[in-house]
């Protein structure tokens, strides 16, 4: 069950690296105060910062375009949809479109956390309380830097993925969300 919730989120960071934008890097992030900040209250910032990433999508999409490949626009929150896996499967191996990707992907900004939480699926008390039982375990065997997940058993904040402690702690506590301790050999 657990492998089935981490795949989906393998694929969309697969996705989302793939499908990187040619932002103009010209999105205003607000006028400079005094005192370093940008004079932006919290709620506006997240506002500018989807709008921001959706207006980076779209000029990702016109990069693509004006490099050969046919784009579709993207949606009101910056996700563009090709048409399905088995689409995807063909543009990843097609070369036009790698070079396309690379060079039109190379200012995209990081996906704004409201986007991101929005499209993750909702977890059963059941999941959530798995994703609890997960970061107390790995709070306690060397990453007690893992964030505790929020009400929607969603994590909440990054942390060190490579440390020694981290990397053991994954080992211990993979198999409660469904990824053994020692995998087997890889296909291909």
């Amino acid at each position: 069950m657990g492998t089935y919730r981490i795949l989906p989120a393998v694929v969309a960071s697969v996705v989302v690296f793939v499908l990187g934008g040619c932002g103009s890097g010209e999105e205003g992030a607000g006028v400079p105060t005094v005192d370093g900040g940008t004079g932006v209250s919290a709620s506006q910032s997240a506002g500018d910062d989807v709008a921001a990433y959706v207006q980076a999508r779209r000029e990702y999409v016109k990069c693509l375009r004006e490099n050969g490949i046919d784009a579709p626009d993207p949606d009101a929150k910056g996700n563009i949809d090709f048409g399905g896996a088995d689409i995807l499967r063909a543009l990843k191996k097609d070369p036009k479109f790698l070079t396309a990707t690379q060079k039109c992907g190379k200012d995209l900004p990081a996906v704004p956390e409201s986007i991101e939480k929005g499209n993750q699926p909702s977890l059963s008390a059941e999941q959530i309380e798995v994703e609890r039982e997960y970061a107390a375990c790995m709070q306690k065997n060397g990453a007690a830097d893992f964030p505790d997940p929020g009400p929607d058993g969603l994590g909440q904040g990054e942390w060190d993925q490579t440390s020694a402690g981290a990397k053991r702690a994954t080992r211990i506590c993979g198999p409660i969300i469904g990824v053994p301790a020692t995998p087997g050999p890889g296909k291909g």
